[in-house]
């Protein structure tokens, strides 16, 4: 078994780290069948009891080799511009060490600075663009521009107006600025003002979150639920209040800084499972329970497997049917992180619980923000009475942090008011249908198209692989040229190989605006040489299937 403080230090610095070969870990699935494969004596086929199909497939190994070359030019380029730098032939653009600090040990490592400076400068203007209007389906830009290759920019004073929004994760379009729909916000907003200037153990509770946390509680159909002011921290400041030293933690090698953060910070012990890996998780699971705790051999206080719902960086969903048997015939505790599955999946919203048909009683730990699909802000953890009592208690969230404000409470119980029909209307249920209709859509084409892209068929998350490192820039400039704003994505928060574009499908496009971000993808794929998927030419895409499931040592 690998260290696993080693393995957990690589896994928060990588942030979205995934296995060498996920074809042959056993991630293609169709029609909810694993070929080849049974887990706890259950066929895939019993567990699924709908069409569950992801999508992971391997770009030529041409792709592979140019992108390692593009980056070693790009690093050979680096070091000879340092060069010129240090003698004074390049004008130094970067902060340097004051002559009284050269002997101090550096603050940062030398290859983080040596990839800021030379790799990340050159394509720095597609990130942190500012925007001026309510991010819904199309949004306001300000433009900026650069005299000084990224260094710095400045304003030039015009707007760029109704830029095609594909990354906000906005997904039932509950981001929006209509005055009869923000009505009862505005009224929360003049009686209780923006901010409250305490906790939830202080002076920090109101009536609004005990309203929302029985709302929440409803919704998700558990006992008890409470808030929290800050998505990220929902995670990592409750996580140590559940788990301490002498558990252990079963992590998908793929979850969200939030969820690692919050197992470190914890003292757990932490081990990794390849993403989605069934047998991996069992493997690790089995050797907990025969083996137990390193050195004394002592059974571990609690086992809990964290996972998420939708993956943020890969579009794929949790296996949840398989782990939740898993953690039943291994006795042990399921934290299941549905930040971006919450309203984005299942019939009415109610996240990847109801996708898969399943009892939100599985789940020992609901954890969810607000801040996606409820165009809100924070977050919450669902469960048991008991569970919640004692988070409300010994959360470092409840006692140190503030609490929500009362108008971003009230958006979070109008959004899901309509979610639940209790608006009087069935536009939450609408908007629900209308985002699997266009994610399917979306998804679809851009197969037909021959792009690779990542994830299951039902994920609004959807990952469009770019791979070498000169095409992040040029794709992202080529689409604001065309008046789409994407999110593109590179090494470090993807692996060196698998620079990508992640497009986010909300309930609030239109047709005609896929339609319009989708042919200039064609264009563009063309233009630039994206369309490497040999599998996926039709709309009925041949899935690449492979029994074998290897695991880690």
């Amino acid at each position: 078994m690998a260290n696993p403080s080693a393995v957990c230090n690589g896994h928060l610095h990588h942030h979205h780290q995934k296995q060498n070969n996920l074809l042959k870990s056993g991630i293609y699935k169709k029609n909810g069948i694993t070929k080849g494969a049974k887990k706890n004596g259950v066929s895939n086929g019993t567990v699924y009891k709908k069409k569950f199909v992801e999508h992971f497939e391997q770009a030529p190994m041409y792709v592979a080799v140019l992108t390692f070359l593009g980056f070693g030019v790009g690093t050979i380029f680096g070091y000879l511009r340092d060069f010129m730098r240090a003698w004074g032939l390049e004008k130094r653009n970067i902060a340097a060490e004051r002559e009284q600090q050269k002997d101090f040990v550096p603050l940062y490592q030398d290859f983080e600075n040596f990839y800021t400076r030379n790799l990340y400068m050159r394509i720095r203007d597609n990130w942190n663009r500012p925007i001026c209007s309510v991010p819904g389906p199309q949004f306001d830009l300000m433009e900026r521009v650069t005299d000084d290759y990224n260094w710095t920019f400045r304003f030039t004073g015009r707007i760029i107006k109704n830029v095609i929004n594909m990354g906000s994760y906005n997904y039932l379009g509950f981001a929006e600025t209509d005055v009869n729909a923000l009505k009862t916000v505005t009224i929360e907003l003049q009686k209780y003002g923006t901010g409250i200037c305490s906790t939830r153990q202080e002076m920090g509770t109101l009536d609004k979150h005990v309203e929302l946390e029985k709302l929440v509680a409803t919704f998700l159909g558990v006992e008890d639920a409470m808030v929290f002011g800050m998505g990220f921290a929902t995670n990592s400041m409750n996580i140590p209040a559940l788990v301490g030293k002498g558990c252990l933690i079963l992590s998908d090698e793929l979850n969200h800084t939030s969820l690692v953060l919050g197992a470190r910070l914890s003292g757990a012990t932490i081990r990794i499972f390849k993403h989605n890996n069934m047998q991996s998780l069992e493997t690790l699971l089995r050797d907990a329970i025969i083996y137990g705790q390193p050195r004394s051999r002592r059974a571990w206080r609690k086992i809990i497997i964290l996972v998420e719902g939708i993956y943020s960086m890969e579009g794929s969903i949790v296996r949840l049917p398989e782990i939740v048997s898993l953690k039943k015939k291994y006795k042990a505790y399921l934290y299941l992180d549905e930040a971006h599955s919450i309203g984005a999946v299942g019939a009415t919203g109610r996240g990847v619980v109801e996708y898969f048909g399943m009892s939100p009683d599985d789940v020992d730990v609901l954890m969810g923000t607000f801040t996606k699909s409820f165009g809100a802000a924070g977050g919450y953890i669902a469960g048991k009475k008991d569970l919640v009592d004692f988070l409300r208690t010994h959360s470092h969230s409840a006692v140190y942090a503030t609490s929500m404000c009362p108008p971003v409470a009230e958006q979070i119980i109008r959004a899901m008011k309509c979610l639940m029909g209790l608006d009087g209307t069935t536009q939450g249920l609408q908007r629900v249908r209308q985002l699997g209709k266009n994610t399917r859509y979306f998804r679809r084409r851009l197969h037909e198209m021959g792009f690779i892209i990542y994830g299951n068929d039902d994920s609004p998350v959807v990952p469009l692989l770019l791979y070498m490192p000169g095409k992040i820039g040029a794709f992202a400039r080529r689409m604001l040229e065309k008046n789409i704003g994407v999110v593109v994505v590179g090494f470090p928060a993807t692996p060196i190989t698998e620079s990508r574009a992640r497009f986010c499908v909300s309930a609030a496009h239109t047709r005609e605006m896929l339609d319009t971000v989708l042919n200039a993808l064609d264009e563009l794929g063309d233009f630039l040489h994206l369309k490497y998927s040999r599998y996926s030419k039709s709309s009925h895409p041949e899935l690449y299937e492979e029994t074998r499931l290897e695991l880690e040592d």
